[in-house]
């Protein structure tokens, strides 16, 4: 009889769990456990040891040796792309000369994938609680997924994306739900979730299919949640990427980053979603997959929902769980009701503050947030720049601001046009530009809302010279020469943004909350 067949998983586990496995000085080996993986992390050591449970469930079978190893190199694999200095290699776990050990010559009875040891602290879930997910982090965020999104394996096969992939997600979805009807969630409200998210998937299945044909489905993460990010060399990095089941990874862009913004909503972030969101969306354009989005956020809260209830079942104390797991499943049913369209235009002069205040109105038109359109953004777009590149001269004259203005009123209209919401943000001195920004509202048919920013010049061009990363190329000399703008009349609300800045963002929210009293 081999050493595979007298050791069992558990010899592993407990080799492991001893501190003198791990080298002289090993004190202590802390153990965390997922319903596939046991990761060993010794105390004072630079490095992790994580083993594949060998267990059967209806997405995987890890039972065999050979598919350990299998998904073992495969997990360094795919992780490398988002994360090569987390992930050191693949080791044999061997028996040799009586004993077990990490690497080096032996009867292979287990594989483990090594990893570099980093500060959980860092991972985004304990940032969230701790709250410490500022602007910047957010920002390096959302430039983290957009570039791992624009590197990715582009996949086009029937069987990933579009509808049927969708549609099999739901079916999925109902049979995991199944065991818990009555008994963690109200059946009913089981039902309706499902029900209206087939509705949704069948009528969008053109849209679904169409993506895939163009591009956007995608080996992506495929679990892209806050606990599966952490800060490495001061960057926010993705890792334990799915490496098990390609249904699950090679998904629309979209629906990956679904789970990140559900996340940060389910976490009580909803401001954070919006910035990631916005930001995300400035950087990958993705205007035409707006109408999935809903049901892509219900899906994620869906199968967390059921994770979340299957999980309970071996906790401690199951009914805390069980208020966790119907709280996802009530904002599964909440995403299926999509934002209102609308159009809200922010104006004003340089450092009046009205990008930050579209930044923050965002969150309240809807979930993830109100599409923000920066004409900063767009006519640096326009000019083949990146958002926070600085333009020559020459990239605004009259006929390149004419442009980038004619460009913001038909993205306004495409996104309106997909049912979302938008905030137009530009200075919109003319008159003429503000007519125009309003008629794409009435030619939508959506409620429409200007809002008109001022400051105090001195605040103002203090607010200009202490700007950081920010699209806005303008400085204290172009602010002079707005001032002497012939506006014109003004019929938007004006608010006066001298003040603080939470003043400011309560008189947008409530201009906004009377114009909707009103209709």
């Amino acid at each position: 009889m081999s050493m595979n067949d007298s050791i069992s998983q558990d010899d592993v586990f407990a080799f492991l769990a001893d501190p003198a496995s791990h080298g002289p000085g090993v004190t202590a080996v802390e153990r965390v456990d997922t319903h596939i993986s046991a990761i060993f992390l010794p105390e004072g050591v630079d490095r992790v040891v994580k083993i594949k449970k060998a267990v059967t469930l209806p997405f995987l079978d890890f039972a065999p040796l050979a598919a350990r190893k299998d998904a073992c190199h495969r997990e360094v694999e795919i992780n490398r792309r988002t994360a090569p200095t987390l992930y050191l290699g693949c080791e044999p776990v061997v028996w040799h000369d009586g004993h077990l050990a990490v690497g080096g010559e032996g009867e292979v009875v287990d594989w483990a994938v090594v990893m570099r040891r980093f500060d959980r602290v860092t991972q985004f879930d304990n940032l969230a609680a701790a709250g410490k997910l500022d602007r910047n982090v957010l920002l390096d965020l959302a430039e983290a997924v957009a570039r791992f999104h624009d590197a990715a394996e582009v996949v086009n096969q029937p069987r990933f994306g579009g509808a049927a992939a969708l549609l099999s997600t739901i079916e999925g979805n109902g049979r995991a739900f199944e065991a818990f009807r009555g008994v963690v969630f109200d059946a009913a409200a089981v039902d309706s979730v499902l029900e209206r998210s087939q509705v949704k998937a069948e009528r969008h299945a053109a849209l679904l299919d169409q993506r895939r044909e163009q591009g956007f489905v995608k080996r992506c993460h495929g679990d892209l949640h806050l606990r599966n990010i952490c800060m490495t060399e001061g960057r926010p990095t993705l890792f334990d990427a799915i490496e098990f089941n390609d249904d699950f990874a090679v998904i629309d862009v979209l629906y990956d980053l679904a789970f990140l913004l559900m996340d940060l909503r389910h976490a009580g972030l909803a401001r954070a979603a919006s910035l990631v969101f916005n930001h995300y969306m400035e950087l990958r354009d993705d205007i035409l997959g707006l109408p999935l989005l809903p049901l892509m956020l219900s899906l994620r809260a869906q199968i967390r929902a059921h994770v979340t209830a299957a999980i309970a079942v071996h906790a401690p104390d199951p009914e805390v769980l069980h208020g966790e797991a119907r709280r996802y499943l009530m904002e599964a049913a909440d995403y299926l009701e999509p934002p209102k369209p609308r159009l809200v235009a922010i104006g004003g002069l340089s450092g009046s503050g009205k990008s930050r205040a579209a930044r923050e109105l965002s969150p309240y038109l809807g979930a993830p947030g109100g599409l923000v359109l920066r004409s900063d953004v767009i006519r640096k777009r326009l000019a083949g720049r990146k958002p926070w590149d600085t333009l020559e001269k020459t990239a605004y004259t009259p006929e390149a601001s004419d442009r980038t203005y004619a460009n913001l009123c038909q993205e306004a209209a495409d996104v309106l046009a997909t049912g979302y919401p938008v905030i137009a943000d530009a200075v919109f001195s003319k008159p003429a530009e503000r007519a125009a920004i309003k008629a794409v509202a009435d030619a939508a048919g959506v409620p429409f809302i200007g809002l008109w920013l001022e400051s105090d010049p001195v605040i103002a061009e203090q607010r200009i010279l202490m700007r950081r990363r920010n699209a806005s190329d303008a400085t204290p000399d172009v602010l002079k020469a707005q001032l002497s703008y012939p506006v014109g009349p003004l019929e938007w609300p004006r608010i006066d943004s001298s003040f603080a800045k939470d003043r400011t963002d309560r008189a947008c929210r409530q201009a906004v909350l009377l114009q909707e009293e009103d209709k």
